[in-house]
């Protein structure tokens, strides 16, 4: 099932269940307002809505043409984010660049921030920037979820994901390292985020295993392939151990947001190359630019400026799109 947040210039926009090639959606309200709406009463509605969606492929109820650009990020705002990092070759660069060790706890005990949710840019939203933030995109794989109780093993949280979404996790750079040397988190470096135009029940995804999901996440900018990393490959801690850990003190409510993090592959145990010297690229341009540090003594890729677009999305065995494409256009303030 897919599901899709219409832009109605109301703040939550208009629930819709969208067809599986992204060309017709059928309104969703007499079930649930919004996907909020839905996911509070989650275990009963989910049926009801996927009933809905074999009607919408069968041609029985009625349909409206669907467009990407319509719509707002599926939760335009959520009660929580939180984001881990689950693939510990972004952060062994991170730390290698800047000739940090990696603690053995990274390993076995999964990072992660919380971030804010009080609004979540629309999938052709702009990105607002300023030429001293640093602005950088962050290509993710996030689980929308239903109540997770307080201790929830990553077994049973598995059995907890409603949903899942691609996100852009935009990170102002620049920012990160003045902040994080107050000892408090991200405030003003993690922004707005923004998610792919449709959110997929895990039972649809064929390349959905054990909280993972497998295929190339296309990353790229301005037209050129950056990133082409499989999301299932070198993830450390899957969405149930993410969960697991998220829940390990406190309940999480139906409709957090938990994001996997850059996603990030090793090539033959090294750092990787760029997707023109048939690597796999990366999925920030930090991790690029951690490359060459390195490498070179010093990085050279710039961070994103005014009119820079970035698209991220996520094809199927039939090279068709997913949840659809985030494309953003970065403006300078």
């Amino acid at each position: 099932m897919k599901l899709a947040t219409l832009d109605d210039d109301s703040r939550d926009g208009r629930l819709v269940v969208v067809s599986n090639d992204l060309t017709r959606c059928t309104d969703a309200r007499r079930i649930a307002p919004t996907l909020q709406a839905a996911l509070d009463e989650w275990p009963r509605l989910a049926p009801e809505l996927a009933a809905l969606a074999r009607a919408l492929e069968s041609g029985s109820v009625p349909v409206e043409r669907f467009h990407e650009r319509d719509t707002l990020s599926p939760l335009p705002r959520a009660y929580q984010f939180l984001d881990g990092s689950a693939y510990i070759n972004h952060v062994e660069l991170v730390r290698k660049a800047r000739g940090a060790q990696m603690p053995p706890s990274f390993y076995s005990d999964p990072l992660m921030y919380q971030g804010g949710s009080d609004s979540f840019l629309p999938p052709r939203g702009a990105i607002p920037s300023h030429p001293d933030w640093g602005t950088d995109f962050e290509g993710e794989i996030a689980v929308i979820v239903d109540d997770v109780p307080m201790g929830t093993d990553a077994e049973t949280a598995r059995g907890l994901i409603a949903l899942v979404v691609l996100l852009n996790d935009v990170s102002l750079r620049e920012k990160i390292q003045p902040e994080l040397a107050k000892g408090f988190g991200f405030v003003q470096s993690k922004p707005a985020c923004a998610c792919s135009p449709v959110a997929v029940t895990p039972d649809a995804l064929v390349q959905w295993e054990q909280g993972k999901l497998s295929g190339a996440l296309e990353v790229d900018l301005n037209g050129v392939p950056f990133g082409r990393a499989d999301a299932g490959q070198d993830m450390t801690f899957d969405f149930g151990t993410l969960i697991a850990h998220a829940s390990e003190t406190r309940a999480l409510v139906a409709g957090t947001v938990i994001g996997s993090g850059t996603v990030s592959n090793k090539l033959n145990g090294g750092p990787g190359k760029t997707v023109a010297e048939n690597g796999a690229g990366y999925s920030c341009i930090a991790e690029l630019r951690m490359i060459e540090t390195i490498n070179e003594g010093s990085a050279s890729t710039p961070w994103l400026g005014d009119g820079d677009v970035v698209r991220i999305d996520m094809r199927d065995e039939s090279g068709y799109s997913i949840f659809g494409a985030i494309e953003q256009t970065v403006v300078e303030l």
